[in-house]
């Protein structure tokens, strides 16, 4: 089993950046394949990003390509999301996730064993 912890999250101005981390424990990360996904007020939990085990293989949602970039450190044990260009509709609380079917991209919350708590994400206009 493992345990995520997000951080990161704050207020930003249309057009900054921010950087979140996912620090793991429990297990290393090489085990799973990971995910961020985000959840505004009123909607659904929505995939963001995500990748395999070891990194090389990423996917992206529409709305984020191009401006967010999913990374980890296996050595490290985290995974982060450099977030670029935001704007005010990337508001919400963002979550990273784990899967244990490290080989393949997943991008359904269904597929995620293991969640965060979630950090806020509020871009200002």
């Amino acid at each position: 089993q493992v345990q995520l912890v997000e951080s990161g999250g704050g207020l930003v101005q249309a057009g900054g950046s921010l950087r979140l981390s996912c620090a793991a424990s429990g297990r290393t990360l090489s085990n799973y394949g990971m995910g961020w996904f985000r959840q505004a007020p009123g909607k659904e939990r929505a995939f963001v990003a995500a990748d395999t085990w070891s990194g090389r293989v990423t996917y992206y949602a529409d709305s984020v390509k191009g401006r967010f970039t999913i990374s980890r450190d296996n050595a490290k044990n985290t995974v982060s999301l450099q977030m670029n260009s935001l704007k005010p509709e990337d508001t919400a609380v963002y979550y990273c996730a784990a899967n244990g079917k490290k080989d393949y991209i997943k991008v359904f919350v269904r597929d995620y064993d293991y969640w965060g708590q979630g950090t806020q994400v509020t871009v200002s206009s």
